[in-house]
């Protein structure tokens, strides 16, 4: 068993290596995913979760959706709405997509496209709101409907023409030149951000939107150091993707919480989901809020560290602490202790302070139950009740039981 384990890992750590995605388009939810087109339906983050066991966060996500696209005219309504069973539910990693925290797609949202041009997959994340207020943080009031409403109208639709005009972009190769300036590509996005105005820019300037329009799109990436977060996460789902199913893997390829319960994907257990209580983060809480206000932790983006960046590269992005709560040292000893529960450097994602080590690459379960060694997170905090939105942002851990019972359904116990 030993010897099959080691080649199917083998197998799972080349298809992550050999992975090239690039970005693709930008659609319409509806028409990218058909789960959102039968009507009134919704992706969310994490393993699937019924109305009834969603966290306070993700209910006032999907209370603003719904009101975003019309479904209620009002937050009660929505919520009456979602109670009754008016609205159908998905866990968006099981169509192929990501959300960030809440990670509610609703079927009107302009969507990133990316294509693994080596295995020909694709997957799909919503366009990011920016901090503070925000959907997928479980803010809802009308600040947060009216920038849905134009990141709808004129960000999707012309980021889309841009794209359309210059092409693809090669999002696995700006990942590693933004790590190599200070991006750990999870919490930390400032050089990434930056290298994706540069290469949409020049072609917005060619769309036939108004210069007035432009200018917003522009001032507004550039005002939002976590554009570029969706993008690894998108980038992220299409390189594990191609791992699932490997029999015998014990390599994680998917990571995420929806706030009630943390989930896992294995390789070798395809798209089965191991799941546990969720858990909470432990962080830097912005002024005038503690752990009493925080929600559960809840989000997609964590399969960017099952890919190697986010918290397994925190060595390459000191500046990193200042967010989240950690010194510079710390972040390099975080990065440093991955590598005891991974069976691989990325021979992309290169750290300049470790002399470009490649970041740890391919979570094995095994490793993490004989070291006792969990996987590093950094997350986003959100408030608990619904208007306030991200309130800190810091480390968090998978809880054991998952890693546990992954073992145990591959007999590896």
């Amino acid at each position: 068993m030993g010897t099959n384990v080691e080649m199917a890992n083998r197998e799972v750590l080349e298809r992550l290596q050999r992975a090239q995605v690039v970005l693709a388009r930008v659609g319409t939810a509806r028409k990218e995913l058909p789960f959102l087109a039968q009507g009134k339906a919704l992706l969310h983050s994490g393993p699937p979760v019924a109305w009834e066991h969603m966290c306070s966060g993700m209910k006032n996500a999907v209370c603003g959706a719904a009101v975003y696209e019309g479904w209620a005219q009002s937050l009660d309504e929505a919520e009456q709405l979602a109670a009754a069973g008016g609205i159908a539910f998905a866990s968006a990693n099981d169509h192929h997509a990501v959300g960030p925290m809440a990670g509610i797609i609703s079927p009107s949202m302009p969507v990133w496209q990316f294509e693994n041009q080596t295995y020909g997959n694709r997957a799909w994340v919503t366009m990011n709101e920016g901090l503070g207020k925000t959907l997928r943080f479980g803010a809802n009031g009308p600040e947060v409907i009216e920038r849905l409403k134009w990141m709808e109208q004129v960000l999707g639709p012309t980021v889309g023409q841009a794209l359309e005009l210059g092409g693809p972009i090669d999002l696995t190769e700006m990942l590693s030149r933004g790590i190599q300036r200070g991006d750990e590509a999870h919490n930390r996005n400032k050089a990434c951000t930056s290298l994706l105005i540069r290469a949409l820019a020049p072609w917005l300037v060619k769309t036939a939107a108004s210069r007035e329009n432009i200018f917003d799109i522009l001032k507004f990436l550039d005002g939002n150091d976590h554009t570029f977060l969706n993008l690894s996460m998108g980038l992220s789902k299409a390189t594990m993707e191609p791992a699932y199913g490997v029999e015998g893997s014990t390599i994680v390829t998917c990571m995420c919480t929806n706030g009630y319960e943390f989930g896992i994907h294995v390789a070798g257990l395809g798209e089965r989901w191991i799941t546990a209580p969720a858990v909470q983060a432990k962080g830097k809480y912005f002024p005038g809020y503690s752990d009493q206000d925080a929600n559960p932790t809840m989000g997609d983006s964590y399969v960017s560290e099952a890919n190697g960046i986010g918290g397994f590269a925190m060595g390459a992005a000191p500046g990193i602490g200042q967010f989240i709560g950690i010194t510079a040292q710390e972040a390099v000893q975080m990065t440093l202790d991955m590598y005891a529960i991974t069976d691989a450097e990325h021979e992309t994602f290169k750290i300049p302070a470790l002399n470009f080590r490649g970041t740890p690459l391919g979570i094995d379960v095994r490793k993490v139950l004989q070291t006792g060694v969990l996987p590093v997170i950094n997350t986003g905090i959100a408030h608990k009740e619904p208007g306030v939105g991200q309130i800190g942002a810091g480390i968090v851990y998978p809880p054991i039981e998952v890693f546990e019972k992954a073992a145990a359904a591959m007999g590896q116990l």
